[in-house]
C-alpha cells in the first residue's frame, strides 16, 4: 500500500467517523436545554438554588438576558464540560487513533507475509552467493539457511583477519626443488626437479598427495627431466617438461595421462582452461590448442605461428565450444581463435608486455614504460569482443609485475609493480583507488575480493590487508619468492618456489640447510568445519586411517619463519 493509498483511506474513514458523532453532537445540546426547562424539585441544583439567595438572584438574571447572550454562555459551558470529560476527549480523537491502528494492522500483516516468503529469502541467498548450486525445493525454510550463512560469513572474515583456523606445509618430495605450482579449488599441483608431479587436495583432512605417473615405463623414478611449468583444473592435470615433453592426466579415470604430446623445442608458456578440457601451449614460434574430440580421444584443436617468441599465454574463459587464447610475445599481443584458426592483432610495435590477465571479455596487460621524462608503465585494457582498447591505467615509474582482472570484484582489478606496491584500480573511471606498500621487492603474485587483498613479494613475504580500511592485518615470511596465491571465502593456499633449481647435495647438508632451498607450499583453512574426511577427487582418495597435523592458532603457530 503505498502514501497516496494510506492517506485516501485515512481521510475516508475520518468523514465516515464524523458523520456517525454528527447526530450524537447535535442531541446534546437539547437535552441540556429540556433539563434546563425542567423543574428542579428535589435535584441537588435545586436544592443549592433555593437554599442559596445569591445564587438564585444570579440564575434569574440570566434568565432574564437575551437568547444570544444564554446561548454564548451554553456554549461556553459546553466546551468546557467536553474539556473535562474524558469520554469527550476519547471521542475528539479517537477517529484517528482507530485509523492509525488499523493501518498498522494492515501493514503489519503485510510485513509478516513478506517477512515468511520463502521464494524471496532463496533469491537473497542466491544474490549473495550462498549456496549457488541448490534449488529452491532443497530447503524447508530459506530463512533459516539465510540467517546461518550470515553467521558462518561473518564467522568467516572474523577468522581471515584474527588469522585463526588450520595450517599445514604440504609435504615436499625428498632430495629435489620445488619447480612451479599450480592450484583450482582447492586442489593443489606441484612439480619438482626429479620430474616428479604431486597433487593434493586441501579440501580433506587427509592430505595425501599421490604422484602421477609418466607414461615412459623405461624413465626410472628421480631421472626425468625437470618440470617447467604444471596447471590444474577440475577434472585435468598438465604438466610440462624442460624436454618440451607434456602430460595429461584425467583425475577421475587415474594417475596415469590420457594424453602425452610433444614439441622439438622447450615449453616456454602452458595455460589450461579453468572451465573445460582445452590446453594451450607455446613452444619456439609456435602455439598450439589440444583439446578431445566428440570419441574423447585428444587432438589439435588448432595451430599457430607467432613471429617472436612467447612469453605469456592465458585461456578466454566461457568461450563455449571453440576455444580462444591470448599470447603476448614481446611487443605483440594476439587474439588466436581455434575455430577458424584466426590470429588477430591485438596490440603492436609498442613497449614489451610484462604481465597478462583475462576475463571473459576483456584482457589487461602491463607495458613497459618508455621512462619517467617520457611516458611510465601503464596497464591496457582491451575489449575481446571489439578488439579495440577500453583504458590506459597507471602510469608509473616501475614495471608492472603481476595483474588480476579474472579474481576481481565487477569495475575493478588489482596489480602488482616492480616498486613494492599494490593497486587497485577502478575500471569506471580509469583511476587507481587504493595504493598499498606491502613489499620491500617487486610485487609477484595478488588476488582481491570484495574486502581483502592477498599479495606476495620477491621477498618471500605473504601479506593480508583490509582494503577498506586501508589496514594490514598480517603477514607470514619465508625464504623464496612467493610464485603462486589462490584464495577463496574460507582457504588460502600460498607457495614459495626458489629462483634457483639446482640441488645441492643432500648427503653433504643438514635438513636445514635443504629445507631452505627446496621451497614449500602451505595450506590454510579459516573454517574447519568445512574438511571432507575424503576426497570427491579418485587420485586423491587415502587407503589409510591417518590424518594430517594442523594448528588451530596461526598467530602462534607461525609468527614469523624465517627458515
Amino acid at each position: 500500500m503505498d502514501d497516496y493509498s494510506l492517506d485516501e483511506f485515512r481521510r475516508r474513514w475520518q468523514e465516515e467517523l464524523a458523520q456517525a458523532q454528527a447526530p450524537k453532537k447535535r442531541r446534546r445540546p437539547e437535552a441540556a436545554e429540556r433539563r434546563a426547562r425542567r423543574p428542579e424539585v428535589g435535584s441537588g441544583r435545586g436544592e443549592q438554588a433555593s437554599g442559596d439567595p445569591a445564587l438564585a438572584q444570579r440564575l434569574l438574571e440570566g434568565a432574564g438576558r437575551p437568547p444570544a447572550a444564554r446561548a454564548t454562555r451554553a456554549e461556553g459551558q459546553d466546551v468546557a464540560s467536553r474539556s473535562r470529560s474524558p469520554l469527550a476527549r476519547e471521542g475528539a480523537g479517537g477517529g484517528e487513533q482507530l485509523v492509525d491502528q488499523l493501518i498498522r494492522d494492515l501493514v503489519s500483516k503485510t510485513w509478516k507475509v513478506i517477512a515468511e516468503d520463502e521464494v524471496l529469502w532463496y533469491r537473497l541467498c542466491q544474490q549473495e552467493g550462498h549456496l549457488p548450486d541448490s534449488s529452491i525445493s532443497d530447503y524447508s525454510c530459506w530463512k533459516l539457511i539465510f540467517q546461518e550463512c550470515r553467521a558462518k560469513e561473518h564467522m568467516l572474515r572474523t577468522n581471515w583477519k584474527n588469522r585463526k583456523g588450520a595450517v599445514s606445509e604440504l609435504e615436499h618430495v625428498p632430495d629435489t626443488v620445488l619447480c612451479d605450482v599450480h592450484s583450482h579449488d582447492g586442489v593443489v599441483i606441484a612439480g619438482y626437479t626429479s620430474g616428479d608431479v604431486r597433487v593434493w587436495d586441501t579440501r580433506t583432512w587427509d592430505y595425501v598427495a599421490p604422484f602421477l605417473e609418466s607414461e615412459d615405463e623405461e624413465d626410472e623414478p628421480g631421472m626425468q627431466p625437470n618440470v617447467s611449468f604444471v596447471r590444474i583444473n577440475s577434472s585435468l592435470a598438465v604438466a610440462a617438461y624442460e624436454d618440451g615433453f607434456l602430460n595429461i592426466w584425467d583425475l577421475r579415470t587415474g594417475k596415469y595421462p590420457v594424453h602425452r604430446f610433444e614439441h622439438d623445442a622447450r615449453i616456454q608458456a602452458l595455460a589450461l582452461s579453468q572451465d573445460d578440457a582445452t590446453v594451450a601451449t607455446a613452444s619456439a614460434f609456435d602455439v598450439v590448442m589440444l583439446s578431445p574430440n566428440e570419441e574423447g580421444y585428444w587432438q589439435i584443436a588448432a595451430e599457430f605461428e607467432v613471429p617472436k617468441l612467447v612469453q605469456y599465454l592465458e585461456i578466454v574463459p566461457e568461450t563455449r565450444r571453440y576455444p580462444v587464447a591470448v599470447a603476448a610475445a614481446g611487443d605483440l599481443m594476439y587474439l588466436l581463435k581455434a575455430e577458424d584458426s584466426a590470429r588477430t592483432l591485438l596490440y603492436a610495435h609498442g613497449p614489451p608486455v610484462t604481465c597478462l590477465d583475462v576475463s571473459a571479455n576483456q584482457v589487461a596487460f602491463g607495458v613497459q614504460g618508455l621512462g619517467w621524462v617520457y611516458e611510465g608503465s601503464k596497464i591496457l585494457v582491451y575489449s575481446l569482443e571489439a578488439g579495440r582498447r577500453l583504458l590506459k591505467l597507471g602510469n608509473v615509474l616501475r614495471d608492472f609485475t603481476c595483474v588480476n582482472l579474472s579474481d576481481s570484484p565487477p569495475n575493478l582489478m588489482v596489480s602488482g609493480n616492480m616498486d613494492g606496491r599494490v593497486r587497485i584500480h577502478d575500471l569506471r573511471s580509469g583511476n587507481i583507488a587504493l595504493s598499498l606498500s606491502a613489499h620491500q621487492l617487486r610485487v609477484s603474485a595478488v588476488q582481491m575480493d570484495d574486502w581483502k587483498i592477498v599479495s606476495g613479494g620477491e621477498e618471500g613475504l605473504v601479506s593480508v590487508w583490509d582494503y577498506r580500511m586501508n589496514q594490514k592485518l598480517w603477514e607470514v615470511y619465508s625464504g623464496h619468492p612467493v610464485q603462486h596465491i589462490s584464495f577463496s571465502s574460507h582457504s588460502l593456499i600460498t607457495a614459495n618456489v626458489p629462483y634457483q633449481t639446482v640441488m645441492r647435495n643432500a648427503d653433504l647438508d643438514s635438513f636445514t640447510t635443504h629445507r631452505r632451498h627446496r621451497g614449500l607450499i602451505r595450506a590454510y583453512e579459516f573454517a574447519v568445519d568445512q574438511l571432507a574426511f575424503q576426497s570427491p577427487l579418485p587420485v586423491c582418495r587415502s587407503s589409510c586411517d591417518a590424518m594430517a597435523t594442523h594448528y588451530y592458532d596461526l598467530a602462534l603457530a607461525f609468527p614469523y619463519n624465517h627458515v
